[in-house]
């Protein structure tokens, strides 16, 4: 079974220094059909002007999600955590019992585009943590989030797994699934046709009951997330 969010049915918010489309129910954006998929709640796909951003404020008993797509993020938290997040590497932020924090465009000149998306934890009000790392630009799917952190993979409070899909020209991708699992793709760059469905950039796609998967990109090379989730 597969339910197809298209990009242009997504919410939208700007507030001049920020534009944003939200997937799912966020902000002012409410579609009582779109509130989260099992334990995804969140993807906000970000643009944030030249030395705008975010100030500081709080989180709780949420895993919280970055992946630069453009300029450099400066993220700073009461946790001690002050980094700097450039383009092609992830960040995940254990809110845990409490964290704030804050995210600016690092550049006074260049535009920051990033997807900020939101997992729900199975462990409450534990320590708050930080993690950031690049994973390369590997060609296939790439694990970047686990629940046990194998492999160098970033560690999750939850029974998730985030990968990312990079495909060349015309690549096809057979991609391992179980039952009783849940799983979403949102597709950033180029052309995917999976589950005989031709995604386009922005679009997402929500999947279940699958004894099988295989995603084919079109004429230019693609880029996407795989959300592995709780059925």
């Amino acid at each position: 079974m597969f339910e197809i969010i298209r990009s242009a049915e997504r919410g939208r918010a700007h507030f001049g220094w920020l534009k944003s489309q939200h997937t799912f129910s966020f902000g002012d954006y409410y579609n009582p059909k779109q509130m989260g998929f099992s334990e995804l709640r969140v993807i906000n796909d970000d643009e944030v002007a030249a030395g705008a951003g975010f100030p500081t404020h709080g989180h709780k008993n949420m895993e919280i999600i970055s992946y630069v797509l453009e300029g450099k993020i400066a993220h700073k938290d009461s946790a001690g955590n002050e980094e700097i997040l450039p383009a092609g590497e992830f960040q995940l932020m254990s809110a845990g019992k409490g964290i704030s924090h804050s995210e600016y465009n690092a550049s006074n000149t260049d535009r920051l585009k990033f997807l900020q998306i939101w997992i729900q934890p199975n462990q409450l009000n534990g320590a708050p943590g930080y993690q950031q790392k690049d994973f390369g630009q590997a060609v296939g799917l790439t694990e970047v989030i686990t629940a046990d952190g194998r492999n160098g993979t970033l560690t999750i409070k939850q029974d998730a797994s985030l990968s990312q899909l990079i495909l060349l020209a015309s690549q096809q991708q057979e991609i391992q699934v179980k039952p009783g699992r849940a799983y979403y793709l949102h597709l950033i760059n180029g052309e995917l046709t999976v589950a005989e469905q031709l995604l386009k950039p922005g679009d997402g796609i929500k999947l279940t009951h699958l004894t099988e998967l295989i995603a084919k990109a079109g004429a230019e090379p693609v880029r996407a997330l795989w959300f592995d989730l709780p059925g």
